[in-house]
C-alpha cells in the first residue's frame, strides 16, 4: 500500500497550474493520501493564458488531479488571515476525512508589487504580506496542531519559505522579512511540537517555474537565473511538490526544524 494511505494533506494556496501547491497535492495523492485543496477563489477573468487555454478550475482542477490518482479530495476557499476560515478549513477536513495528518503552509502574496524600495512600500502592503505568510502559518498551525492534540497520534507540517528567507537584498523587505520569519517559526515549532510527534520542517525553493516568477517573464532575467546556478537550470513545481511530500515520508523521520534549501545551489547557507 502506498506510505501515506489514510493520511490526510491540508495544502494551502494549491489552486495554480503552475504552482508547488498543486504539485504538493498530487505528490501526496500519490502517495495515498487524501487531499485538502484551498485557494482564495481567484476570479477566472484573472487566470493566465495558460489555464484559460485548459479551462483551468483553480481548486477544483487540482482536486480533479487527486482523485485522477485514486484519492479523494476536499476543495475550501480559504484567508488564512482569517481565524474563522481558518478554524473552518480544519473543521471541514475532519467532517470530509475524519481526521488530518498533514499541514503544507504554502499560501503567500503574488510577489510584484511589494518588490519596491523601501522607501516606496506602504505599510498597508508590508503588512499583508506579513499577514498572509507568517499569521497565516501562525493561524493554520495553531487550528491543525488543537486537532492533532485531540488526536493523540502525531503529524507532520510543513512550511513555505524561500530562498529569501536565508538571504536579504534590496527592493524585497517585507518578503524577506515574512520568509525569514517562517524559518524562524519552523524552529520553534519543532521545538515545542517534537515532543508530541509532530516533525516540522521549511522548504526554501530558489527560482521555480511557476505562476509566481511570470512578472519576471522567461528571457534574458529567467535565463540568467539558470545560468548563475551551480547546476544550470531553473527548478520546476514538480521537484518542490515531490520533496515536500518526501518529508512527511518514513525517511525523513528524523528531520526536524530543518529548513532545506531547494535553489539549484545559488545559496547554500544553512
Amino acid at each position: 500500500m502506498p506510505e501515506l494511505d489514510g493520511k490526510v494533506a491540508i495544502v494551502t494556496g494549491a489552486g495554480r497550474l503552475r504552482g508547488i501547491g498543486r504539485a504538493a497535492a498530487a505528490a501526496y495523492a500519490r502517495l495515498g493520501a487524501d487531499v485538502v485543496v484551498t485557494g482564495t477563489g481567484r476570479n477566472p477573468d484573472s487566470f493566465p493564458d495558460d489555464e484559460k487555454a485548459v479551462n483551468w478550475r483553480d481548486v477544483e482542477s487540482t482536486a480533479d488531479e487527486v482523485r485522477a490518482l485514486g484519492r479523494r479530495a476536499l476543495t475550501m476557499t480559504v484567508d488564512v488571515t482569517n481565524q474563522e476560515h481558518v478554524q473552518a478549513m480544519i473543521d471541514g477536513a475532519v467532517a470530509e476525512f475524519g481526521r488530518v495528518d498533514i499541514l503544507v503552509n504554502n499560501a503567500a502574496f503574488a510577489r510584484g508589487a511589494d518588490r519596491v524600495p523601501v522607501a516606496d512600500l506602504t505599510p498597508d502592503l508590508f503588512n499583508l504580506v506579513m499577514d498572509i505568510k507568517v499569521g497565516g502559518t501562525f493561524y493554520c498551525t495553531k487550528a491543525f496542531m488543537e486537532q492533532i492534540t485531540k488526536q493523540g497520534e502525531g503529524g507532520k507540517i510543513v512550511n513555505i519559505s524561500s530562498s529569501a528567507g536565508k538571504r536579504g537584498s534590496s527592493n524585497t523587505l517585507a518578503y524577506n522579512a515574512a520568509n525569514f520569519a517562517v524559518v524562524g517559526m519552523t524552529q520553534s515549532m519543532a521545538r515545542e511540537f517534537g515532543p508530541m510527534g509532530v516533525n516540522v520542517n521549511c522548504v526554501c525553493p530558489g527560482a521555480v517555474d511557476t505562476h509566481r516568477m511570470d512578472d519576471l517573464g522567461r528571457g534574458d532575467t529567467w535565463t540568467n537565473m539558470a545560468a548563475n546556478t551551480p547546476i544550470g537550470r531553473n527548478g520546476t513545481d514538480e521537484e518542490i511538490g515531490d520533496f515536500i511530500a518526501y518529508l512527511c515520508t518514513e525517511a525523513a523521520s528524523w528531520i526536524q526544524g530543518q529548513s532545506i534549501n531547494l535553489n539549484g545551489g545559488t545559496i547554500m547557507e544553512h
